[in-house]
């Protein structure tokens, strides 16, 4: 540790102030910002990375982040804060939270994690800015439709025949059936009657 005082001359009297009697830098660190911000955004989520610059490397994997985003017409008094799960410089953002067709703007900051007992650090100014916009979901592109109407277009050609082809045998049946019905032999029926006996017996009598 420290002692850190404050000396000057004042109206022709130096004088001495004790400003910290024990003052411990680690337990007063600010970081400088995050830089690098990236994103990438999909229609099922954004991804968000950034790094650090001038952090010593004992301090790195003890960091924490806090990200803030918000819609890029809006202020950022009424942004939405994020806080990683884990010390890695990246964070997601789910496409659920945020609107279709609308740009967001983010921002991140870090400080040491509130859970370390060696360290204590505030947080460091913001860092500059990323912009992105959730990705609408793909449609179904013209190929595939293609080859789907194709690969269905079989099927129901061959039902198609199929079904005409049955229709018509049945018109067919019907058809020689009402035929047979107003065809003139069936107009003497006594006369067809007799010939069939004739035939009948003579085929007896033969065998």
């Amino acid at each position: 540790g420290y002692r850190v005082s404050l000396q000057g001359n004042f109206f022709g009297h130096n004088h001495k102030y004790i400003t910290f009697p024990v003052y411990n830098p680690r337990k007063h660190i600010k970081l400088d910002p995050p830089l690098n911000l990236q994103s990438n955004a999909t229609a099922s989520k954004c991804q968000i990375w950034w790094s650090v610059w001038n952090v010593p490397w004992y301090l790195v994997e003890i960091l924490q982040y806090e990200l803030q985003y918000k819609e890029y017409s809006m202020s950022w008094e009424i942004a939405l804060n994020k806080t990683p799960s884990s010390s890695l410089p990246q964070i997601e953002i789910e496409a659920t939270e945020l609107r279709s067709g609308i740009a967001y703007i983010a921002r991140v900051r870090c400080k040491v994690s509130e859970n370390e007992n060696s360290y204590h650090s505030q947080w460091s100014e913001w860092s500059q800015t990323t912009v992105f916009q959730r990705a609408d979901v793909p449609k179904l592109s013209e190929k595939i439709l293609n080859t789907t109407m194709q690969l269905l277009f079989i099927p129901l050609s061959l039902g198609t025949l199929l079904y005409l082809f049955w229709n018509c045998k049945l018109s067919s049946s019907c058809f020689l059936t009402l035929g047979q019905k107003v065809s003139p032999a069936l107009t003497f029926p006594h006369q067809l009657l007799s010939f069939s006996h004739s035939i009948v017996c003579t085929m007896g009598i033969s065998r």
